[in-house]
């Protein structure tokens, strides 16, 4: 069931945030349908302060009343083929009902935001075919390029 929202906020997770980043794993997981990946092992809150306070992370968290209902994690990329780098949106998620109220474009403008702030060059995404309400949002928003994903195992 839809819930109509009057407000949210959009956080910028940083070092002491553990808690906060525990709720938008389990909020991933449940907007994925994939609570196995995001919730069954998760890191200490050491690790995940760490994280957060580091340069190559970013999270963001959309909170209505107190509750994480959506957000943002990425990673920024340094070049080396030349002095600047490139963001990229890691994952995206909104709860099904607090969906198509903007809380999505709100969490990429915010990502903007930071990117603008690292003094990076593009902001990307990922979108799987067949996943139409992404493609459509992100369409909205940047130029679009068919690419090729390959999953290398290590060894």
């Amino acid at each position: 069931m839809r819930r109509e929202v009057r407000s949210f906020e959009v956080r910028s997770l940083g070092a002491g945030d553990a808690s906060v980043m525990r709720e938008l794993l389990h909020c991933f997981g449940e907007a994925f349908d994939d609570p196995e990946s995001y919730s069954s092992a998760q890191p200490d809150d050491r690790y995940l302060n760490e994280l957060l306070s580091g340069e190559q992370f970013f999270a963001l968290a959309a909170i209505v009343d107190d509750r994480v209902v959506g957000g943002l994690a990425g990673y920024e990329l340094r070049k080396f083929e030349q002095s600047r780098s490139e963001l990229y949106i890691y994952d995206l998620a909104v709860l099904e009902p607090y969906r198509r109220q903007g809380i999505a474009s709100a969490l990429i403008e915010r990502a903007k935001a930071v990117a603008r702030e690292r003094g990076a060059w593009v902001l990307y995404v990922q979108a799987d075919l067949g996943d139409e309400p992404a493609i459509a949002l992100y369409s909205k928003l940047g130029s679009r390029e068919d690419v090729l994903h390959f999953d290398i195992p290590p060894g």
